[in-house]
């Protein structure tokens, strides 16, 4: 085991980390979609630098940020992963349970596509059909019905005659409540009856544009992204629902669907075409830093141009990088540690 790099601790300091074991290594949790850029970074880290390669679990958003808001010191995650900004109830959980210094980083953006096998049917569809295709109720006849749509046809004649069959996210996941957010709720506001809602009654709009039907037509597939890829050549009629990296990283054998006349590609993400897109971050515990070895070093070598910058490592792996200044900015911010006040 590596020793630590020296460092001058008082008894306060050390207190708040905790008399667990100390760690010579990183552990590092949360999204499956920032998964891979997370350990192509770890991996980069481990190879150039005296420390060990850091620990990346895929545990999901949500899970990632219950891990990392446990509390400080060394049993716990030193960074999580997130593919949407961290919830304010998460940030008070952190708080609460002293987890007070909290690094937010933006290192870029994804999209998130319905991809299916290159077998299978072809798919151009609008928000509104997506709406229709995986919500648990629909509007029919100026009501809410249970979804009656079996097949894709159901929903429009000039849709494939195939059951809709969708292997999604996880309620943990932060790719299942970006595509709530983004996909459902703008599918939604196509209908008068739930844009209407929406100017009423935000909330009851919400419970309808987030609620994932239940019938079998919706299966979670938990948090292995690459597990739903190959779940696809199995089953060339279904959809996957995942971040823009794994269709890229699987493009001999999957293509993604067509929204609402734009392809799911890096140049229509970069360019907020592409309608179902999101920002991605990563978290780090402040407090952790000068006690686990390397977190500062990790964090420079992730937003470090060799990673994260329009031709860096990342974007080989599908990132789609930040504007120039956005990405100035987030990364002056990061090298310093500049603590995130949760707004």
């Amino acid at each position: 085991m590596k020793k630590f790099v020296p460092i001058i601790a008082t008894a306060a300091m050390l207190a708040t980390v905790g008399s667990a074991q100390a760690r010579d290594g990183i552990r590092i949790v949360g999204s499956s979609t920032v998964f891979p850029f997370s350990s192509a970074v770890a991996e980069q880290f481990g190879n150039k630098t005296e420390f060990p390669t850091p620990v990346v679990e895929s545990t999901g958003s949500g899970g990632g940020a219950k891990l990392f808001c446990q509390g400080v010191g060394t049993e716990h995650p030193d960074i999580t992963n997130a593919s949407r900004r961290m919830k304010s109830s998460e940030y008070e959980l952190c708080q609460s349970n002293g987890v007070k210094d909290i690094v937010e980083v933006k290192i870029g953006f994804d999209g998130i596509v319905m991809a299916n096998a290159k077998a299978g049917p072809d798919l151009s569809l609008t928000l509104k059909q997506v709406f229709q295709a995986f919500a648990k109720e629909v509007p029919i006849g100026g009501k809410m019905v249970p979804n009656p749509y079996k097949k894709w046809s159901d929903i429009d004649p000039s849709l494939p005659d195939a059951k809709i069959e969708a292997f999604g996210p996880p309620p943990t996941s932060g790719t299942r409540d970006a595509f709530v957010e983004i996909a459902m709720e703008k599918g939604a506001k196509k209908f008068d009856f739930l844009s209407a809602l929406r100017k009423e009654d935000k909330s009851a709009f919400k419970n309808i544009a987030h609620a994932i039907r239940e019938d079998g037509a919706w299966i979670d597939s938990g948090e292995n992204d690459n597990a739903i890829v190959q779940t696809l050549a199995q089953n060339p009629k279904a959809v996957g629902i995942f971040g823009y990296s794994f269709l890229d990283q699987n493009s001999d054998s999957i293509k993604g669907a067509v929204v609402d006349g734009n392809n799911p590609t890096f140049e229509s993400i970069a360019a907020g075409d592409y309608g179902v897109s999101r920002s991605l971050y990563f978290y780090v515990k402040k407090q952790h830093v000068g006690v686990v070895p390397g977190i500062a070093e990790y964090v420079a070598e992730f937003v470090g141009d060799d990673a994260s910058g329009d031709l860096g490592y990342l974007s080989d792996k599908g990132l789609i990088p930040l504007p120039a200044d956005a990405r100035a900015t987030m990364k002056q911010n990061a090298l310093d540690l500049t603590t995130w006040d949760g707004s």
